[in-house]
């Protein structure tokens, strides 16, 4: 079971990435201002980007641990219950959230080994 505190930890050990709290209770992690995580303290599930088919991948591999996101949904991203997701695919996914996000030049300096 992954908590909010892990979910920071990953998106805050990303290069240029910022924790900034939004419409007063969502917490956003963003890199140049671009958001590619949304959750809240306490919450039991975070919004993650992705690509509309790595959505789809996910809600019919575990239909119980994702579903799409509300308002955002359209473009991909998608909603993760903390309470069911494996931390491997956890931190796979906000990684790939913040580099489908970031500049392409900071992107591509990224090594997640080092």
């Amino acid at each position: 079971m992954a908590t909010f505190a892990e979910v920071r930890a990953i998106a805050m050990s990303l290069p240029e990435a910022e924790e900034i709290l939004t419409w007063e209770t969502d917490v956003t992690f963003r890199v140049r201002a671009k958001i590619f995580v949304i959750g809240g303290d306490g919450s039991d599930s975070i919004s993650i980007k992705a690509t509309p088919a790595v959505q789809a991948e996910l809600i019919e591999r575990d239909p119980g641990t994702f579903r799409p996101s509300a308002y955002v949904g359209r473009f991909g991203w998608v909603t993760a219950n903390l309470e069911r997701i494996d931390d491997d695919l956890l931190r796979s996914l906000i990684r790939e959230a913040w580099r489908m996000t970031a500049p392409k030049r900071l992107a591509a300096g990224f090594d997640p080994t080092a």
